[in-house]
């Protein structure tokens, strides 16, 4: 990969502790909802699931498949991650950046599954008014996005390809319920945004200046407990198993799919139909080809001072359930 940055630009460096600082914060208030904090399982025994609003987990849910199942809804990953960390959550599924953050800041947890890429999912938004045409065009303006989520690598991507670095922007760190209304009021120009909140923005006649196609795989990652996994592996397996047959289910009835899911985000079943139709990927296994994949981005980003050193997360892989995705 090649890298334009200067070594570990003063910025970066600055960020690298902002960064795992934010992830103490997010999940507080989630948490304490979340079930006991031993990670031997919630109330009556069951698999307590850390899921966001959208994809696959929301289906099982939305669908009542999974009767073992506690859930716990997260704004993003970055606070799926925080509950692992306090033993709030069995599993949790998230972006290709949260787990590096999290790896970072010695939260324990393994990597049990992923998802095929999509790119398409996640991208820079503009006001159609903008007149921006590159995302080079944003040299000197204010961007959005979630600190540590699947974004923040798009970003660091988007600044490779275009020869800038991240004191070429104005950023401002903004959860997703903060990034919509400043985007919104025009207090910031651009917005990195990750479906459905990505296509939930398009009703508002914004413009697409980039996506993560050729950038970033912008895959999905499933983490787990050492807890759980250690005392509750068949639970686990069969909770697997569920979530594989409906994401392919979705995959292969997508008004159906919509019909269901669309009450369960709060969003109308044609926006719903749009932002699955990119979004929505099928589950896959946890290979050494994916291992690579994500340790290059950790290693990207403690390159770039990012993170503090350099973590091993492909060491993080348990490739035990592998053959429910293949």
């Amino acid at each position: 990969m090649s890298r334009s940055f200067p070594s570990r630009p003063a910025r970066w460096r600055h960020l690298a502790t902002a960064a795992l600082a934010a992830l103490s914060l997010l999940a507080v208030g989630s948490i304490t909802a979340c079930g006991d904090d031993t990670g031997t399982g919630g109330s009556d025994g069951k698999l307590r699931i850390g899921y966001q609003r959208f994809g696959g987990l929301s289906l099982v849910k939305a669908r009542e498949l999974a009767p073992d199942a506690e859930w716990s809804l997260f704004e993003s990953g970055t606070a799926v991650t925080e509950a692992l960390k306090a033993g709030a959550i069995d599993i949790g599924q998230t972006g290709e950046a949260p787990p590096i953050f999290a790896a970072a800041g010695k939260v324990p947890f393994s990597i049990i599954g992923t998802s095929e890429p999509l790119p398409e999912g996640e991208a820079v938004l503009v006001k159609e008014s903008s007149g921006f045409t590159s995302f080079a065009d944003l040299k000197g303006k204010k961007v959005a996005l979630n600190k540590g989520s699947n974004v923040h690598w798009l970003l660091v991507r988007l600044l490779e390809k275009h020869d800038m670095t991240i004191d070429d922007l104005d950023v401002s760190y903004l959860k997703p319920t903060e990034g919509r209304p400043a985007f919104d009021n025009d207090q910031v120009d651009a917005w990195i945004i990750w479906d459905p909140y990505f296509a939930l923005a398009e009703q508002e006649g914004v413009k697409v200046l980039a996506d993560a196609t050729g950038l970033a795989n912008n895959r999905e990652y499933i983490l787990a407990n050492p807890d759980a996994l250690e005392h509750r592996t068949d639970l686990i397996r069969g909770f697997l198993t569920t979530y594989d047959e409906v994401t392919e289910w979705g995959i292969a009835n997508p008004q159906e799919r919509a019909k269901i899911l669309a009450p369960e985000l709060k969003m109308s079943q044609e926006t719903t139909t749009r932002a699955l139709a990119r979004a929505a990927k099928p589950l896959a296994p946890v290979t050494p080809a994916v291992g690579d994949e994500i340790q290059a981005i950790a290693d990207s980003f403690a390159g770039l001072g990012l993170i503090p050193g350099e973590v091993d997360i492909k060491g993080r892989i348990d490739d035990r359930f592998n053959e429910v995705f293949e």
